[in-house]
């Protein structure tokens, strides 16, 4: 594990109860999401990845479709099973999955994919092609207009580290799109630099 991973793992689990604290079920009522929720049949497989402790997203989600959650740090899956008791969760790593290919009809990356390391952002798209079954969709949170490598020393008010490096949003588009995707929306995160890439793994 390099050390860039090592912090964010380690940074999620020593922060995990305040971090927690600071999620809102209100955000399971994001337009993305409810985009993908009535595109999905009933039952249907979903990974989120980057999980953490299954608040909000893995929490909706697993009311209607078979969930499984995938996340580096310990503390959070923990968190995670016991907040989300239906799902699966799983400790590992987005850009080298242990599931077999056509294992999913969505994935989803709400603010997971901006703490993986620049280099390894090309593949972790084609790890989400591979996993998803054709015409699988995917709702992941990119960097906007402008991308960023950087940490803060003082995380949450905590004293804990945490890192992020991440591509401007046409970068992740091109990433997405040269392992298989294509892009059918993107949205702006309201009060965010951020932005949300809708897109479907194409069935050629």
């Amino acid at each position: 594990m390099t050390s860039d991973k090592r912090a964010i793992k380690d940074g999620y689990d020593e922060v995990a109860d305040e971090y927690l604290a600071r999620r809102s079920d209100d955000a399971a009522e994001s337009p993305p999401l409810d985009w993908l929720c009535e595109r999905l049949a009933d039952d249907g497989r979903v990974l989120d990845a980057g999980c953490g402790a299954g608040v909000p997203v893995a929490r909706r989600l697993a009311t209607d479709h078979d969930v499984v959650g995938i996340d580096f740090s310990r503390e959070q899956l923990r968190r995670a099973r016991e907040n989300v008791a239906q799902a699966l969760f799983v400790q590992g790593d987005m850009s080298t999955f242990g599931f077999a290919e056509d294992s999913f009809d969505a994935v989803c990356a709400f603010f997971s994919l901006i703490h993986v390391p620049l280099d390894e952002h090309t593949r972790v798209a084609t790890e989400f092609h591979r996993v998803l079954r054709p015409g699988g969709l995917a709702v992941l949170t990119v960097g906007g207009a402008d991308g960023w490598s950087g940490n803060n020393p003082d995380w949450l008010e905590t004293g804990v580290e945490m890192r992020w490096s991440f591509p401007d949003t046409e970068t992740s588009a091109r990433h997405l799109d040269s392992a298989g995707f294509e892009v059918l929306e993107r949205r702006p995160i309201e009060d965010s630099a951020f932005e949300v890439l809708l897109a479907k793994n194409r069935e050629d």
